[in-house]
This record gives C-alpha cells, sequence and structure tokens, in this order.
C-alpha cells in the first residue's frame, strides 16, 4: 500500500493545506494511506481530529511524516527539509511554481525524486478535474472584489433611500480568464456596472453572457488572439498601443478596476499604467491579480496596498489563501483525482509515466529536471 504523506506548508504566508478530511478518506478508501503531520490544516480550519476521524495517522512531527512517504502532496513546492527527508524513490506532487522556483527543481532532481507540477496538467476533458489553475483562479477572482469592496470607501450597488440614490459602482475587469469571469460574477451580484475587456475573441461573448459589457479593439489581430490550449497570446506592440487608448479613456471613470492576465511562464503582461493609475479618481481601487509574476499594474506591490494619488493598488499574494478552508478543499478534489493516476486498473500502486497526464505534469526524474518547457 502506498503511503501519502500531507505536510505543513512551510512558504511564507501559504495557508491552505494538501488534503482535507473529505479527501483521505477518498484516498484510503482508493487503497492509499495517509498521514498527516499534526497541525498541517490548522490554517485552514481542518483539525488533525478530524483528519483521524477520517482514517489518516497523525504524525508528530516532519521526520515521522515522511518516513514511510511513498508520495508527497503540496500546495506549494517543498523544502530543503522536506526533500532530504524523502526516500529518493518518492513521488511529489504540487504546485512547484516550475517557471520561477528553478532551485527547488534541482533540490528534487538532486534527490533523485520523481516530482509533477499541477500547472503542467494538460487542458484536456479528462484532466479538468485536475486543473489546479482553474479552480484556485475561481476563488482568487471572488476574492479580489471583496478586496477590492472592502477597499473601497462606498457602497457597491445603487441604493435609492429617502435621503436620495446612491450610485452604483463601476468595475472594470481586465482579463475574462477563469479568475477574471468569476470577478465579473461577483461584482455583478454585488450590484456593480460591470465592464471587461481580454485579448481572446472568446471572451466576449463569456462576459456579455455574465451580463457586463466588453470593451476592446476587435481587429484582426484580435481575431486570432488565442492559443489552442484557450490561453491568451502576448500581442503585439502596435495592438497593444491601440487598446491602451481605448482602455485609458474608460479606466479613469472607473471606481474598480481587477486585472487578472497572465502568460504561462512569462512575466505578467503591463495592462494599466502609472499614467492610468493617475487619471483615476481619489478613492478609486485597484486589485492586481498578477502581483506575484510581476504585476499588471505599474506601481503594485506584492503583499502590500499601495495609495498613489488617492487610489488604492491592492497587491495581496495568494488571494485563495485568503478563503483556505474552501481553496484546500479544491485543491484537495484536484490531487485526489490526479493520485488515481498512480493505479493501474486492479487499484496497484503503480504510476505509468507515459499516461499523457502524468507525462505533461513530470518535472523531475531520475535525477534530471526532464519537462520540455524547462530546457534551460
Amino acid at each position: 500500500m502506498a503511503v501519502i504523506a500531507v505536510t505543513k506548508e512551510r512558504r511564507d504566508g501559504e495557508t491552505r493545506v494538501a488534503a482535507t478530511p473529505d479527501t483521505v478518506k477518498k484516498l484510503i478508501a482508493a487503497g492509499f494511506g495517509v498521514v498527516i503531520e499534526a497541525g498541517a490544516g490548522a490554517t485552514s480550519s481542518y483539525p488533525d481530529g478530524d483528519y483521524e476521524t477520517a482514517g489518516a495517522q497523525i504524525a508528530p512531527d516532519l521526520a515521522a511524516a515522511l518516513s514511510k512517504a511513498d508520495i508527497l502532496f503540496k500546495v506549494r513546492g517543498p523544502t530543503p527539509e522536506e526533500i532530504a527527508g524523502l526516500k529518493a524513490e518518492a513521488l511529489v506532487v504540487g504546485m512547484l511554481n516550475p517557471h520561477q522556483d528553478k532551485a527547488t527543481l534541482n533540490d528534487l532532481a538532486a534527490k533523485g525524486l520523481s516530482a509533477f507540477s499541477m500547472e503542467f496538467v494538460p487542458r484536456i476533458t479528462r484532466a479538468q478535474v485536475m486543473d489546479v489553475l482553474s479552480s484556485q483562479a475561481n476563488l482568487a477572482g471572488y476574492r479580489a472584489v471583496l478586496e477590492a469592496a472592502n477597499a473601497y470607501g462606498k457602497v457597491m450597488p445603487m441604493m435609492m433611500t429617502a435621503a436620495g440614490t446612491v450610485a452604483a459602482a463601476k468595475v472594470f475587469v481586465m482579463g475574462a480568464g477563469v479568475a477574471g469571469l468569476q470577478a465579473i460574477a461577483t461584482a455583478r451580484r454585488l450590484g456593480a456596472v460591470v465592464t471587461a475587456t481580454d485579448v481572446r475573441p472568446a471572451a466576449k461573448e463569456q462576459v456579455e453572457s455574465l451580463g457586463a459589457k466588453f470593451v476592446a479593439v476587435e481587429d484582426e489581430e484580435f481575431k486570432a488572439a488565442e492559443t489552442a490550449a484557450g490561453y491568451a497570446k502576448e500581442m503585439s506592440a502596435e495592438y497593444q498601443a491601440k487598446q491602451a487608448a481605448l482602455v485609458s479613456e474608460h479606466i479613469r471613470k472607473q471606481d474598480m478596476v481587477i486585472t487578472t492576465a497572465l502568460i504561462p511562464g512569462r512575466p505578467a503582461p503591463r495592462l494599466v499604467s502609472a499614467a492610468q493609475v493617475a487619471s483615476m479618481r481619489p478613492g478609486s481601487v485597484i486589485v492586481d491579480l498578477a502581483v506575484e509574476q510581476g504585476g499588471n499594474v505599474e506601481g503594485s506591490v506584492a503583499g502590500q496596498v499601495v495609495e498613489t494619488g488617492g487610489v488604492k493598488i491592492v497587491g495581496y499574494a495568494n488571494l485563495p489563501g485568503r478563503i483556505a478552508a474552501d481553496a484546500s478543499a479544491l485543491y484537495a478534489r484536484n490531487l485526489f483525482a490526479f493520485a488515481g493516476l498512480f493505479l493501474d486498473k486492479e487499484g496497484a500502486f503503480a504510476p505509468d509515466f507515459e499516461d499523457e497526464i502524468l507525462k505533461a505534469a513530470l518535472v523531475t526524474r531520475g535525477g534530471a529536471v526532464v519537462h520540455p518547457a524547462l530546457a534551460s
């Protein structure tokens, strides 16, 4: 029986956990053993007793949790101490931030571990239930609107009172992927007047289906601005200039702007300039969801709220971690589905490294970094 270990998250600011009592039950039913390091779920509101009731063994410390582990489940990449505590033939599964955190990948490879980065799970039908980028981005988009509303000094919906009418807030969402669409839906539910933009043509119909107005330069480049995998392509300088002119006129009238644009493996595109920030009214709010990859907004700072000219730029890192219980629940279900790929048809632990999903997510094996996208 293969044993899955779940340890505390040791990266700064990480509050999520890689398994919940619900997924522990499912993993045990599938034939795995589960060991939880004491306190691993505390920051996500999952106490040790709930894991124990679900059938997990509670390990008193890190060394005990790792000693018999065949698989290590993580949210973020393991620390050097965690890597050192694993046996060389163990598997590691988590959001390893492979493009930015090369040091962890090198440590994993040096130990001889086979590691899977959940960011590389392909966007194919059978892998949808394993798509951690979507599950976490969905919650990030929701939380971004709450953070914007909290920083905003006025109400979101239109209110008609005996003392007069309060106008609805105007919210502009930049980037209509999973996070952006959830931000649109949440802002609409809170009563805001919502507009949105994206370089992908398919996004227009999605935005309008949620009751928001679409804002974009819809030329020939725009019509071809989506990859086969559904990601936005990086646009030409000429298109960016035209779009910036349109956005500049629009953005100065907004009360809240939420930026969500990311390009896998590359720095986040700059969407909002300092001049555009300065054009906004005092009291306006911008939430930069891409702040951890360099930021969409000029002047945003990871982990901080920066105020410039009366405009607040919210740069909180790890927004899913600010709703850790639900974020953990969704992520843990992603990992449970992924773990099923390690079992053969008879339910025995026998990972097929040629399986298209495992092969796509594999980043280290046999002492080397093996993913083609990470070739130096």
